[in-house]
This record gives structure tokens, C-alpha cells and sequence, in this order.
């Protein structure tokens, strides 16, 4: 009886541990979504572009609008995890349409795995930050001025990352970003796998390590932040995001709150605030970004 018993548990075991790399598999190779818009149907003038990762790994598509007088900067867009350059939920091209009108050059481009750029992986910010400064390097080539970037979520974690790493990025705007990916997977896997999150989602951690062959614990923008400071970070979060909780941002932002800034949003979700307060929305960035850029307003 007890031999029955020792099998049922293995089996039991060989079953949470095939779902757990079941689901990670999955989270990590998510449906690409086709860029199913272009630029000139906003009527905005825009170039196809094409370049390689940092790490020279894969290649990435995107466009460069031009600014519509006189560039101020350049602002490198880069959204969030199973997005595209798009970021529908965001209506980033609404935002990037503004922007150019207000005299920025903007850079949208899809993360590697995703849209139209090559890849197979999803690193929910490890590599992907690699690809932002593929287009901080196109950016430094092809036009003249300072760079900025601006990420939603994963994408907003990658530049915090990449900024870190990068002296040209003269600024970051991090919407709704983690702090810290391991400790945010071991609390929320349960959310996006729909699985217990005990005994799952201690062992898909164990198996995004596996599946990555890198590292997880790497991805800590909160720990990034110390080597982009004291340059400006300004943290966009909405108080009803049930995603990521904007507790996240209000600590990264007190972290060096001389250079850090932090706009809570009210009644916003997750990535949801430049839907709900456009106009503002659009103003505290260009405000941001044009100080950076010498404005004086």
C-alpha cells in the first residue's frame, strides 16, 4: 500500500512540475499581435526602420517619426509585455501623434518575440532591454540631440534597465513598472497563469530560470535606478492597477526624490492613464521632456 502511495505522489509531483513548465513555456512565447496601423494613417510622415540588439541577437522593426518643426529630442517608445509598438491598450500612437506636433523625433519599435522584429523569447525585460539600447544606438547614429525614453509595464521596467547601463539616455518616463521581477512572479504568476500560487508558482520561477537559461533576479529596476540617478526618472501609475501595484513606483520614486518624480492617477488601471487623462497626460510629458531637452517652461 504504501509503494501505491509513494507512486500516486510522484506521479503527482511529475504533474505540477510538467504544468508549471507548461505555463512558463507559454508566458514566455506569447501570440505575436500584428501591427495592424501605420503611422500615415494618423497623418504623420514616418520612416520604416530596422536594427540590430545590443547584444547583435536579433533584428528589430520599428518607425521613426520625424518631428513636426525643429526636433527638441528624441523619444524612444517601448511598450509592454504581449504588445506591439502599437500598445493599443495605451493608444501609444495617439501619444506619439502629440509629441511630434510638439516638435520630438519619436522611435516605435516592437520588442524581439514581438510585432514585427525577429526572436522567439520573451524575457519580461532581461533581453528586451538590450533591444532598447539596439534603438538608443540607431538613435545616437541617425539623429542629433538628447534621448528620452518612455516604456509601459515590461517595457517601462527594460528602460529603467537600459538607462542604467546607457549615459546617453538623458531621461526615463516608467509607466506602471515592477520594482523587482523575481518578487513580483513569485506574488502575481497566480494572475497571469490562473494556477494556485502555491506550490505553482515558486517552481515556474525555477522554470523561467531553466527555460531563459539566465537569470530572473537580474531584472530589478529597483536597483537599476541607483546607477541612472541623478538623472531624471519620472513614475506614471494609476492607484487601481491591479496588474502591478503602484506601490512599486511610489518606493523607486522616493528613492532619490530630488531627481525622481512620481504622478499617482487616480482611477486609472494598469497602463491606463494617458486614456483616462490624455490632455494632462500629454503635458506632464512634454513638460518633462522638454526640460530636458534645455526648455525653459
Amino acid at each position: 500500500m504504501s509503494m501505491w502511495v509513494g507512486y500516486i505522489i510522484l506521479i503527482v509531483l511529475i504533474g505540477i512540475c510538467a504544468i508549471s513548465l507548461w505555463a512558463v513555456w507559454k508566458l514566455m512565447h506569447p501570440a505575436r499581435k500584428p501591427v495592424l496601423l501605420t503611422p500615415d494613417e494618423e497623418g504623420l510622415e514616418y520612416e520604416s526602420i530596422t536594427f540590430r540588439s545590443r547584444d547583435q541577437a536579433v533584428n528589430l522593426k520599428g518607425w521613426f517619426l520625424p518631428a513636426a518643426g525643429s526636433p527638441k529630442m528624441t523619444i524612444i517608445f517601448a511598450h509592454g509585455y504581449r504588445s506591439n509598438r502599437l500598445q493599443n491598450k495605451v493608444a501609444a500612437l495617439g501619444l506619439a501623434k502629440a509629441l511630434v506636433q510638439r516638435n520630438y523625433n519619436v522611435v516605435m519599435f516592437d520588442f524581439r518575440n514581438c510585432g514585427n522584429s525577429e526572436g522567439r523569447l520573451t524575457t519580461i525585460g532581461l533581453d528586451e532591454q538590450q533591444d532598447i539600447l539596439g534603438a538608443v544606438d540607431w538613435c545616437t547614429t541617425f539623429c542629433k540631440g538628447r534621448i528620452g525614453l518612455i516604456g509601459y509595464s515590461m517595457g517601462a521596467a527594460a528602460s529603467l534597465l537600459a538607462a542604467a547601463k546607457c549615459e546617453e539616455v538623458s531621461g526615463v518616463i516608467a509607466d506602471s513598472p515592477f520594482s523587482d521581477l523575481n518578487r513580483y512572479l513569485l506574488d502575481n504568476l497566480s494572475i497571469w497563469s490562473k494556477l494556485p500560487k502555491y506550490p505553482f508558482s515558486p517552481l515556474m520561477v525555477l522554470a523561467i530560470r531553466f527555460i531563459m537559461k539566465k537569470n530572473p533576479q537580474l531584472v530589478k529596476p529597483i536597483v537599476s535606478i541607483q546607477q541612472i540617478y541623478p538623472r531624471p526618472v519620472m513614475f506614471i501609475h494609476g492607484d487601481q492597477d491591479e496588474t502591478i501595484p503602484c506601490a512599486d513606483s511610489e518606493m523607486m520614486s522616493q528613492r532619490f526624490a530630488d531627481a525622481f518624480s512620481y504622478w499617482k492617477v487616480p482611477g486609472a488601471k494598469h497602463t491606463g492613464s494617458y486614456k483616462l487623462f490624455p490632455v494632462e497626460y500629454t503635458n506632464r510629458v512634454d513638460h518633462f521632456f522638454d526640460r530636458l531637452a534645455g526648455g525653459h517652461r
